[in-house]
């Protein structure tokens, strides 16, 4: 894909605000006919720029009151013990972000959404600390989220 001009912005801006939009009025929103927008559209979406198209869920009101971001230390750094905690990590449903991190302790920073501190205690002690690897970790939680955005600034 080449470099994003002023309307793939446009189109990507509109699609951030409301997945959901109809084609006519995305193109009426970014100033093109139907045709030509559908298929910037679907030009984005083959280039890889557009993953997908998802609900944005209220974590609380489906349950999950609770955000833990933990730190996670690895016992060995290679590429297979990261490799392998990272599959691991990915089957475990709680955890929703996953990063490798550097200029700290950890080797690992995720984000974790639980029911209560009772659902927590068994991911950690049954589930998180059990995965290969795992030295140490180390748990924050969320007390409130003042900023939460989805959409990028391009």
């Amino acid at each position: 894909m080449q470099k994003l001009d002023k309307t793939d912005k446009q189109i990507i801006a509109a699609l951030q605000a409301n997945a959901r939009i109809s084609n006519l009025d995305l193109s009426a929103a970014v100033n093109l006919s139907p045709t030509p927008c559908a298929r910037r559209v679907k030009q984005l979406e083959d280039a890889g720029v557009i993953t997908g198209y998802h609900a944005a869920i209220d974590p609380e009101t489906a349950g999950l009151s609770l955000t833990a971001l933990v730190s996670v230390t690895m016992d060995k750094h290679t590429a297979d013990r990261f490799e392998k905690f990272e599959a691991a990590a990915a089957e475990l449903p709680e955890v929703i972000e996953c990063y490798v991190v550097t200029g700290q302790d950890a080797d690992f920073l995720i984000k974790v959404l639980i029911r209560d501190m009772r659902h927590y205690e068994e991911f950690l002690l049954r589930r998180l600390t059990k995965l290969e690897g795992v030295s140490g970790v180390h748990s924050s939680f969320v007390l409130r989220q003042p900023i939460n955005k989805n959409e990028l600034p391009l």
